[in-house]
């Protein structure tokens, strides 16, 4: 059988990730057993929850272990197959990327039809970040038509399609952040933002209640600190936030202390509600049925940032950590 190499969890970061917490393994493909499949991966991406995998200790989902291949979602093509209705030869959608080769057990495993969107995008707009931004504006925010919308991280790949749907679902104004003029300009030229500022530029409360003096109806909340500040500022009464991370939080090595308005919460009778997207789940064919239908009209646009070899995995990651990122950070492995 052929080798091929996978990325492990050398130790855990301290603060940013460095390249010495990655380690590269030459290994043997291996065998599927009874009801799995082997599968050769074609693409994958790199995701910020995967940050707090990184760290030890109890969360919603468990920690990468130290020593062992890191996990994520990817494309690959079945090589064999042990598992009735599947042949080589088809396309699934898993979660074990960061390597070559993955022995998938055929139940956690989903077959993807390239015919109807390219293998990238079921990574991307119909895939966790498409169903992330869907599902936190639908249910957990319960945005309807008129609202005015604030995404921060917009530029990224939830941020970007938190944007676009909230404005097909009939928002009256989607205004986004992001963390460049470049990608502010992408935000507005290319993805159809209303209106969108650089945090570098000023105080994030200043310039969202230059961008929304009507007030904010719904924020979805990628960024958290500075950013969750302005918007309980901007809420008008009654507001509902999705928290849907936190990134700038991510690499801190000791807690930082949070909005400093929480009365507000109170005052304004406010709802910010985190979620997991995997609670969701009962969305599925709703989402695909939606999101699937302005995909094939053509009215959603997305940016994929594609890093080319599997090896340079954690480079890409690291970038997506400093924001190298526009729209979905995505590792093109064959």
């Amino acid at each position: 059988m052929s080798k091929g190499l996978e990325i492990r969890l050398a130790s855990r970061p301290q603060g940013l990730p460095t390249m010495d917490n990655f380690d590269f393994a030459e290994v043997e493909a291996p065998q599927p057993g009874e009801g799995q499949l082997l599968v050769r991966n074609l693409v994958m991406s790199v995701d910020p929850y995967m940050r707090g995998r990184m760290n030890e200790g109890k969360s919603y989902v468990p920690p990468f272990e130290v020593g062992k291949a890191l996990e994520g979602g990817a494309v690959g093509e079945v090589v064999s197959s042990n598992a009735e209705g599947y042949e080589p030869g088809d396309l699934v959608l898993h979660m074990l990327g960061w390597r070559d080769y993955a022995v998938v057990p055929a139940k956690h495993a989903t077959k993807v039809d390239a015919t109807i969107a390219p293998p990238n995008a079921y990574l991307y707009v119909l895939g966790m970040p498409g169903m992330t931004a869907y599902a936190g504006l639908v249910e957990v925010a319960e945005q309807k038509e008129g609202d005015v919308v604030f995404v921060s991280g917009a530029a990224g790949a939830v941020g970007s399609l938190a944007g676009q749907i909230a404005k097909l679902r009939g928002a009256k104004k989607v205004i986004g952040s992001a963390g460049s003029p470049e990608k502010v300009k992408y935000l507005v030229d290319e993805v159809g933002f209303d209106a969108a500022f650089d945090y570098h530029d000023g105080p994030v409360r200043k310039q969202l209640a230059e961008a929304a003096p009507e007030g904010i109806d719904v924020y979805f909340d990628n960024v958290g600190g500075e950013h969750l500040e302005a918007a309980i500022f901007a809420f008008n009464d009654f507001g509902r936030a999705a928290e849907c991370g936190m990134i700038s939080q991510y690499n801190n090595e000791t807690p930082q202390p949070g909005p400093r308005n929480m009365m507000m919460i109170v005052q304004k009778r406010l709802k910010l509600r985190g979620f997991i997207v995997g609670d969701h789940a009962h969305l599925k064919d709703q989402f695909f049925s939606e999101v699937g239908g302005w995909l094939a009209e053509g009215k959603i646009s997305y940016r994929e940032t594609v890093v080319e070899g599997l090896r340079n995995a954690p480079d890409a990651f690291l970038g997506l950590m400093r924001g190298d990122n526009t729209g979905k950070m995505l590792v093109k492995i064959a």
